[in-house]
């Protein structure tokens, strides 16, 4: 894996120069749309190519995931399709010269293709954050080869499984998630346009469109809701953003065909009460009513999505901004009983985070910002293992268990295909913008470029370790601009020095911190936000609970006696049964913590720069984001 890691930090820190292609958020697609946002909104998202992260832990994540997609050879991505339109002809070796993909990716599984699209995905956000040559070639190879299968296939389908699994879901008849994969390939076909420019993309997701347009419309209203049953991902919301690329109506309609009555119709009643459905296949339903409100002004979408957000995070998501059991929402009222080896789906991370995106474009709201932080930094971060840069599905909170992770060969579970995603695009979420205004929201080390305003700014900062961070204007713009940054909701009252004198904070936690002035080039504004350890308690149960520094999620290392292995499912002999893994805990380790919770810091010391910590009874404490091949415990018992 070293090799990688070294072509990737050449690749990405010695070509971060390069312009790539426009994002979908509000205002971000030059060009690219024929069909713009049409709901207010009150912050717009810079494009991954005006925020390139500087040296730090969160770029050592993207550079450990940009290796990994480097080493992906694409015959290998592009093999199942191959096999299913018989397009081997003419490669050297044909078939046999392929090695197969395992796991998910296997030709006797049904999801098989998603990787590809995830990593259409992925490859055009690289591109974006870091101008890296090698992750254009790498979609654009890609793309070409998918044009190839689809002119084999006829008809404008596009799949690695035959349509008749399409056919099995429009009969009710069983077959896993056809439509899910489908859509990671139509996101991935548009990000490949919007991100790299590349037109055969689009040009093959128009064609898929019009082959599911053919292929939906005109079905009995039965038949729909019978193949709504079966998971769908976001595929509504490709057709949303199909529709905004192309202006075609039919594409819009397509997106709307996909509205789940059963599912969506109690959210807009206001009815929370989300029972066990399957967690990630519920929130794409609301990412969907996120983008037609955005297109449309429905008010009822835009209902749906905040009330779906507060619920989420108000209610059933863990310290660490992660949701679900086993896959699927649980009654918050147990909360407790539900602490287990299965917890934390990360694909469902990640599309709570897409869907903060959204809420904080249309109302600039510190919460939103303050749970994307959470989430994050404790869970996204925590995903990725710092030594091979594997991940993990679930982020198991039981304590004693062990973060279980992917393999290159023998995995490909839906979280590593949107892991590649998410740790390519940590730039996305730390700055902001309206008119004349500029929220920093992450305290992440990075330098923006905001072109229309002829500003450039370096954010320089050790955060969470320290707690500063100096913001410096490289560029000034013309004329007065307001810096908005974020006061935490974890934070003591701040700091703020603009060139070294103090300036008057007002406001409460969860809010943000204005700053209006004529900036001048070389100003610098440092800003301190005071952290300390504090508890979080699980709502059923108050003698269980959480220890925090600030944002960070700590855990007690509670060592490796009767590990087994980080990878246990590396052999394709070994079912891939994360759902009943079992951790084999020592009987009787200690997971109590006798401290005064008055007082933590009087019984809890920190040991090092690095954020580690030790209990009284010299335990060690580090944060989970980097507690990697050891048992941990993340929910103390409360003395």
């Amino acid at each position: 894996m070293k090799s990688y890691i070294t072509l990737a930090l050449a690749l990405a820190i010695g070509c971060l120069t390069q312009a790539s292609a426009q994002s979908i958020y509000p205002g971000q697609h030059e060009g690219k749309l024929k069909v713009e946002t049409s709901a207010p909104v009150r912050a717009l998202s810079f494009d991954l190519k005006d925020v390139k992260l500087l040296p730090g832990r969160v770029r050592d994540n993207l550079e450990r995931d940009s290796a990994w997609m480097v080493s992906i050879p694409v015959g290998r991505l592009l093999h199942s399709f191959r096999n299913n339109a018989g397009t081997f002809a003419g490669l050297e070796g044909g078939y046999e010269s392929v090695k197969k993909l395992g796991g998910w990716e296997s030709l006797d599984c049904d999801l098989r293709g998603h990787t590809t699209g995830h990593l259409l995905s992925a490859y055009g956000l690289m591109y974006a954050a870091t101008g890296a040559e090698v992750f254009k070639l790498k979609g654009d190879s890609l793309v070409s080869g998918l044009a190839e299968v689809q002119d084999a296939l006829g008809g404008g389908y596009l799949s690695a499984f035959p349509e008749e699994l399409i056919n099995r879901n429009l009969r009710g008849k069983s077959v896993w998630a056809p439509w899910y994969t489908l859509h990671k390939l139509f996101s991935g076909l548009i990000d490949q346009y919007l991100y790299s420019d590349n037109r055969q993309a689009l040009d093959i997701a128009v064609k898929m469109g019009d082959w599911a347009y053919g292929k939906l419309m005109g079905q009995p209203e039965e038949t729909r809701r019978l193949m709504l049953r079966n998971e769908f991902g976001g595929v509504n919301e490709a057709f949303y953003n199909l529709y905004a690329v192309t202006g075609d109506t039919r594409y819009r309609d397509l997106a709307r065909y996909f509205y789940h009555n059963d599912v969506i119709d109690p959210l807009a009643e206001g009815n929370t009460d989300f029972g066990t459905k399957h967690t990630n296949t519920f929130i794409p339903k609301v990412i969907a009513e996120a983008r037609n409100y955005e297109l449309t002004s429905d008010g009822r979408s835009r209902g749906i999505a905040r009330l779906f957000w507060d619920e989420t995070t108000g209610h059933h998501s863990f310290v660490t901004g992660s949701c679900s059991q086993k896959e699927h929402f649980f009654d918050p009222a147990q909360f407790s009983r539900f602490i287990n080896g299965y917890t934390g789906e990360t694909c469902c991370t990640y599309n709570m985070l897409k869907l903060s995106r959204h809420l904080f474009t249309w109302d600039p709201s510190p919460a939103v910002a303050d749970y994307y932080e959470r989430a994050l930094y404790n869970h996204i971060l925590a995903q990725q293992d710092t030594l091979s840069g594997m991940v993990c599905y679930f982020l198991p909170l039981l304590s004693g268990s062990h973060k279980v992770y992917s393999t290159p060969e023998q995995s490909f579970w839906c979280c590593v295909g949107s892991g590649f995603e998410s740790h390519a695009k940590y730039a996305e979420g730390i700055y902001y913008h309206g008119d004349d205004n500029l929220y920093v929201n992450l305290f992440i080390p990075s330098r923006l470029t905001w072109a229309e305003k002829g500003l450039t700014l370096t954010q320089t900062t050790s955060f969470p370790e320290s707690e500063t961070t100096r913001l410096t204007i490289d560029k000034a713009p013309a004329g007065e601009m307001t810096l908005s940054l974020r006061y935490p909701s974890w934070s003591g009252k701040p700091v703020v020095k603009v060139n070294g004198r103090k300036v008057a904070v007002k406001g409460s936690p969860s809010s943000y911190i204005p700053v209006k002035r004529k900036w001048r080039e070389g100003d610098v504004v440092e800003v301190t936000y005071p952290m300390s350890l504090r508890v979080e308690t699980a709502p059923d149960t108050p003698s269980r609970g959480a220890l925090l520094y600030g944002p960070v999620v700590l855990a007690g290392d509670m060592g490796t006696e009767g590990m087994a292995s980080p990878a246990p499912f590396s052999d394709p002999t070994v079912r891939n049964d994360y759902y009943t893994y079992d951790y084999k805990i020592p009987a009787g380790l200690n997971t109590s913590l006798d401290v005064d919770l008055s007082d933590l810091s009087a019984s809890i010391k920190r040991t090092s720069d690095s954020l580690r910590f030790t209990t009284p009874d010299g335990r060690s404490i580090l944060p989970l984001y980097d507690a990697h091949r050891c048992r941990y415990v993340v929910y103390w018992d409360l003395k």
